[in-house]
Parts: C-alpha cells; sequence; structure tokens
C-alpha cells in the first residue's frame, strides 16, 4: 500500500463540537434524549455507608494490568485557586509509590442516591486510575463506574449496570442478580472497562448461557442484521471471549509518553506488556495472530471482608472526600487512528483526559447510564421513578474480513470471514472510538444525519464511508445491509472515482465481486475511494441523480491502484461493461480449452476442450455477447436509439443461450471456472436488462 494512502489524525487537534461531540466526556457515559427520571437525593452518610458495603464489589484484572484504582488526593495540587490532578503528577506518583509490583493506596469511591418519593436507590461505585491505555482510546486519568440499584423496601439488588468504553458503546448490565451474591467487575485490561461476572466461574465472562449457568449479562440481543448470530448487544470483555485486542503505545511530541521529561520515573516497563502491544495499526502488513488471551491477575476486596481472599484489600470511601478537586488535567496525547486520505479532515483529535464524576449527569441521576431499553422499561413498570425509555439512534455493522475465496479461479474472487481480531468504528460525531465486540460495531446515541464512518484495526486498511441515520424505530445500518468488509494491508488496493468531469451527476457509488457480491455503497457527492483486495474482480457502479445506472470493470493491478476517472451512466456505459465481462469470460474458459484439448478434459471427461465440445460452444456464444455488446456501445454513442437496443435484445437472447452452453460445459470445466462463469452471466443478465430499460444512451 502506497505510503500516503492512510496518514494519522493530526496529533495535535482536538475535535470540538463536531455534530454534538464532546472533547473531555466522561469514559463510560451514555446520554440519550429519554422520559423524565424522578429527582433523586441523596442518601445519609451512615445509610449510604452500609449500602456501599453491603454491595461491594470485588475486583478481578488482567495479570498484565498497569494501572489499578487508587486515590488521586495524593497528588492533587493548586491552580489557579482551585485543587486539581495533573495527569504528570498522578503517573509520575504512581509509579513511584509502587504501581503495578505495589499498588498504592487501593480505594474505591461510592455515591448513595435514592429517587425521591420512591423505593429505588443506587450505589455508584466510582474508580479512579491514573491513566488510561487501551488500543485507541488512552488518556490521562481514568473513572469507571459500576451501579447498583437497590429496592429498599426488600433490600434486594433490581439491576447490575458496568459502564463500558463510551457514550456510543452499549454498556453490560444484569437485570435481577442474584441477592445473595456481590457483584464481580472483570476490568479490562487498560482501559478498565468493566465486564460483569455473576455466575458460577467468577474469573471469566460470559456472555450466552452456557453448561446450565446463565449469563453475566441480560441485554437484549442484536436485532437488524440478518447474518449474524443472536447475540446479547454489550460490549462484554472480548480478550476473555478468545477475540485478538493489540495495544499501542502513546505518545506525546512526537515520543513515548514514558520518555517525556515530566516523567523520570516512568519507563517502558510501566506501560502494557510488549507482548500485547503493536507499532502501529498501519504498519502490520495483516492483523496480529499471535497476541496472548486474557487471563486474571490480581483480586480486589473490600478490606472489611474477613473471608476475602483477595490479593489487595480497597478501602470505601464517599465520593464527597474528593469533591474538592475541580479538575484532572493532561495534555492532548497523540492518536492513531488512521482513516483513509479521503476522509481524514473529517476526523481530528482525540480525548485528552476525563472529566469529575460529580460534573457528570450520571452522578445526580444514574438512570442515565442504563443503555438496554428494556432494563429500563422493567425499571419503569417498578417504579414510577424512572421514565420510558425512549429510541436512541443506533448504527450497527458486522466487520468481516475479505480474502481470497476457495470457489473462484485464484485472483478472480472474494469471499469474507469472521476475525477473531477486534477492530475500531469512530464517528465524525463522537471523539472516541468505538471498538467492535463479536466482529459487531454498534455505535448508539448518534445525531440524525450524515455522518463519516471509519473502521480500523490493526493490520488492516481503513475503510470509510457515509451513514445516514434516521430518527425511527429501526437501527441504522453501516455498510451494505450492515456487512462492512476490510482488507489486510498486504492485500488492499484503492479504488478511486473522481465524478467530476462526468458528464451525468453521479451521486451513488457502489462495489460488487463477482463471488463476495456488493460490498459497498455510499452517497458520492466528490472524489471517494474504497479499499478492495486485490484480488478481487469488481463492478463498479454508479447512480445519477436520475437514477441511470453506469458500470465498470474493475480487476486490479497489484503495481497500480485502479482509478475510475470519468464514470458515467446510460446504455453506452453498460454495454461497454457488458462487452468487457464477456470478453474477460471468454477469455478465462478459452485458455483452459486450450490448455485441455490434447488431454482427457479431466474434471468430468465430457469432450470439453476440442473444437465442438460443449467448452467451445461456451466460448463461441461468449463471443456472440462480447460483439453484440461493443455494437450496442459504438450504436450508443452515435445516438442510435433503435439500433442500440436492438444490439442489447441480441445480447439479452444470448445470454439466456449462454446459460444453457454452462450447464452443458460445466462437467468439462474446473469448478472455479464455472463458478465465476456462472456468477459473471447471472450479473450481465441483470446489466443487460438495466441498460435495456435505461432512457439515458
Amino acid at each position: 500500500m502506497a505510503e500516503d494512502s492512510a496518514p494519522t489524525v493530526n496529533r495535535r487537534r482536538v475535535l470540538q463540537g463536531v455534530a454534538g461531540g464532546t472533547v473531555g466526556a466522561m469514559a463510560g457515559c451514555s446520554f440519550f434524549e429519554r422520559d423524565q427520571d424522578a429527582t433523586t437525593s441523596e442518601v445519609d452518610p451512615e445509610r449510604s455507608a452500609s449500602l456501599a458495603e453491603q454491595f461491594a464489589p470485588i475486583l478481578y484484572f488482567d495479570e498484565d494490568e498497569q494501572w489499578f484504582p487508587t486515590d488521586p488526593r495524593q497528588w492533587e495540587s493548586e491552580q489557579d485557586g482551585e485543587t486539581i490532578v495533573s495527569g504528570f503528577d498522578a503517573f509520575e506518583g504512581y509509579v513511584n509509590a509502587g504501581g503495578a509490583e505495589d499498588p498504592p493506596a487501593a480505594s474505591v469511591f461510592y455515591h448513595a442516591l435514592e429517587y425521591d418519593n420512591s423505593p429505588l436507590a443506587v450505589v455508584q461505585y466510582w474508580l479512579y486510575s491514573a491513566f488510561d491505555q487501551f488500543a485507541t482510546n488512552f488518556h490521562w486519568h481514568d473513572w469507571e463506574l459500576l451501579q447498583v440499584f437497590v429496592d429498599t423496601d426488600s433490600g434486594e439488588p433490581q439491576l447490575f449496570v458496568a459502564s463500558a468504553h463510551s457514550r456510543s458503546a452499549p454498556n453490560n448490565e444484569h437485570l435481577d442478580p442474584d441477592p445473595d451474591r456481590r457483584p464481580r467487575l472483570l476490568s479490562e485490561l487498560g482501559s478498565h472497562s468493566s465486564g460483569l461476572s455473576v455466575n458460577n466461574d467468577p474469573t471469566r465472562f460470559q456472555r450466552l448461557p452456557l453448561d446450565d449457568s446463565g449469563a453475566d449479562i441480560t441485554n437484549s440481543v442484536i436485532d437488524g442484521i440478518e447474518d449474524i448470530a443472536a447475540i446479547p448487544l454489550a460490549y462484554g470483555l472480548p480478550r476473555d471471549e478468545g477475540l485478538t485486542l493489540p495495544y499501542l503505545i502513546p505518545e506525546l511530541d512526537g515520543a513515548p509518553v514514558y520518555d517525556h521529561s515530566k516523567l523520570p520515573s516512568v519507563e517502558r516497563s510501566d506501560m502494557i506488556t510488549g507482548s500485547l502491544t503493536i507499532d502501529s495499526f498501519r504498519g502490520l502488513r495483516s492483523p496480529p495472530s499471535d497476541l496472548p488471551s486474557r487471563e486474571t491477575g490480581l483480586q480486589f476486596d473490600h478490606e472489611g471482608r474477613d473471608n476475602s481472599d483477595a490479593d489487595v484489600g480497597y478501602t470505601l470511601e464517599p465520593t464527597s472526600e474528593v469533591e474538592h478537586i475541580t479538575d484532572f488535567t493532561g495534555e492532548q496525547l497523540s492518536f492513531p487512528f488512521y482513516v483513509p486520505e479521503f476522509g481524514e479532515d473529517l476526523v481530528s483529535g482525540h480525548i485528552t483526559t476525563t472529566g469529575v464524576p460529580w460534573n457528570d449527569p450520571r452522578y445526580e441521576n444514574p438512570a442515565n447510564d442504563i443503555t438496554e431499553a428494556n432494563h429500563r422499561q422493567t425499571l419503569a413498570d417498578r417504579y414510577d421513578a424512572i421514565g420510558d425509555p425512549s429510541q436512541a439512534n443506533q448504527v450497527l455493522a458486522s466487520v468481516t474480513s475479505m480474502v481470497s475465496s476457495d470457489d473462484a479461479p485464484e485472483g478472480d474472487g472474494l469471499t469474507d470471514v469472521s476475525s477473531p481480531l477486534e477492530l475500531f468504528t469512530l464517528f465524525q460525531s463522537e471523539p472516541r472510538a468505538v471498538p467492535t465486540f463479536q466482529g459487531i460495531a454498534a455505535v448508539q446515541g448518534v445525531p440524525e444525519g450524515e455522518h463519516t464512518f471509519t473502521v480500523n484495526g490493526a493490520g488492516v486498511a481503513p475503510h470509510s464511508e457515509t451513514v445516514t441515520v434516521t430518527e425511527d424505530d429501526a437501527p441504522d445500518l453501516a455498510g451494505v445491509e450492515g456487512r462492512v468488509p476490510v482488507v489486510a494491508n498486504e492485500n488492499a488496493t484503492k479504488l478511486e472515482v473522481d465524478p467530476r468531469e462526468s458528464e451525468s451527476p453521479i451521486n451513488n457509488f457502489a462495489v460488487e465481486d463477482d463471488f463476495a457480491g456488493r460490498i459497498y455503497d455510499a452517497p458520492l457527492e466528490g472524489p471517494d475511494a474504497v479499499y478492495v483486495h486485490e484480488g478481487g474482480a469488481f463492478t463498479a457502479e454508479v447512480r445519477d441523480t436520475d437514477d441511470e445506472v453506469g458500470a465498470v470493470r474493475v480487476n486490479p493491478d497489484p503495481s497500480e491502484s485502479p482509478r475510475i476517472e470519468k464514470p458515467e451512466t446510460g446504455k453506452e456505459s453498460l454495454a461497454t461493461y457488458l462487452a468487457d465481462v464477456a470478453e474477460e469470460t471468454r477469455v478465462q474458459v478459452a485458455q483452459f480449452a486450450e490448455e485441455d484439448s490434447d488431454g482427457d478434459n479431466s474434471p468430468g471427461n465430457s469432450g470439453g476442450g476440442g473444437t465442438g465440445g460443449p467448452v467451445q460452444g461456451l466460448t463461441q456464444v461468449l463471443q456472440a455477447i462480447e460483439d453484440a455488446a461493443r455494437r450496442a456501445a459504438k450504436r450508443a454513442r452515435e445516438n442510435d436509439r433503435a439500433n442500440t437496443d436492438q444490439q442489447l435484445d441480441a445480447v439479452i437472447t444470448r445470454l439466456a443461450r449462454a446459460e444453457q452452453r454452462l450447464e452443458e460445459a460445466r462437467g468439462a470445466l474446473p469448478d472455479e471456472i464455472a463458478n465465476a462463469a456462472d456468477n459473471r452471466l447471472e450479473q450481465l443478465t441483470r446489466r443487460s436488462e438495466q441498460a435495456r430499460n435505461s432512457e439515458k444512451l
């Protein structure tokens, strides 16, 4: 891939207010427009402490975790008359105080609220870490949140809500948990996103019921993408589900953060281990396949538990003890999320730090964090204090890997497969990249309108397209019917289209592979491009404002990126395409016939190779289709509509004959050549009908 084909986002620019995005948003927020909830009041200190101790979570961390929950007051300072915590001070101080080897001041902060005139109370557990190093979302400081909704009449928990990466990612939630079992959190390495564990194995996340054991989450299954299994719409814990998730080293001023002069005690060993870390997404020729899966390391529990098996005991502190801190500061870190060159100006920065919990809307109304509509509806049915859910715009896609198909001739067809690599999605309206889970991209709370949606990951070429989000009950799908295929860097080539010199007002661009079908379909307002697999055989389709169609055959040359500089619609465009594909198929079939003419026509022994055999008959009718299509294109250029349509009628008649000849020759052809001819004849039939029905020459 060309060196300039996937530039970095400018590391010093910050996304500010683009379509509602907010830099500095709290990690794990989920703010949607919904029915009004009742107001809340703080529970008195004695009851608050009692509730906090009753449901104090057990925390399980990855064996490679570097930043455990601690007390930020150790590193507070005064700035302009206010108390702040500097990112440099916290990171340097945390390492000096023991770091991962001897976690300092293990702390969990709690905040208890009750909804007015209701028996529904909520205990919030806020966990502070000095740094967040996820694969793309890294920043100074980190506040994560677990919420336990409790019925104070019965004393039983109603709902656990463990916050995921951002306001756009679905949280991990469990309705009606076992009242005799405290919540257990499985903290994601580096990011500290919280998976729930409520079942028999406390150290593992279980998305679906298994072996008579219930799931760790009760989120509803995904509805809207037909070609994926029904799995709960929740972020989960990817590395615990056997999925590859590579990490990167954050940079500041062009160098790794641990080399900065203000962090003299910080070393490379204070970051996530090298076995899980890559230099950049772009630098890999293919996705990594040898990254280790999650293994459980340290276990934390409330120090007041006499029977705890924990490695570390944490103190429970009310958040009122830290509410005097007005800000958590830090300089902008680099952002390694690469976007296609044609979309780079639409994504311009990344989060630099986190806010303070007491300025977060969830701090006063915990129900703001419920991302599962059925959970909110259940609480609304039980308690008047909770309003009914309202629609939150949601974008879904199944992200797959595009590879060469075994059913196609070499270099002439693709298929898409699932990948153990988790990827990342980014909307221009949201400053944080949202990880996929189980190969599913799910972005919530997207504003209505058009957005640029980018998918990227380690070792794959970025995919970027326009997605139109509407205000309705159904999720909006990115890609083609919710499918977004990506390509390994080593196989990627950029297919470009430039409609500016076209005689037609082109407004849509789509790409189909002979075997994989339609893989790209997006509005077109100017030059566009999509990374495709160099081993595919493509139909590039354009449409204009009159809904007229045009097509161009594209067979990528690995040495040169294909470019469609003057796409056109109408009969001439389609007839030329018909001729090109008929010729390509004829040459491929004829080449086999020549190579096999002195043999026994081994795949089928039907006399296919020699003159007069069924293979020869197929090549002859393909030649006739090609000739008629080229005559149709010539007549269209001459503005001769009647003779253009006459030649197109001849193409349609001969295509029916070609299908018959293919059936006769199928036993004499290798399966992959027969498959290719079959797919192309189907494509030619569809395009010939479009050409015949076109109003435009």
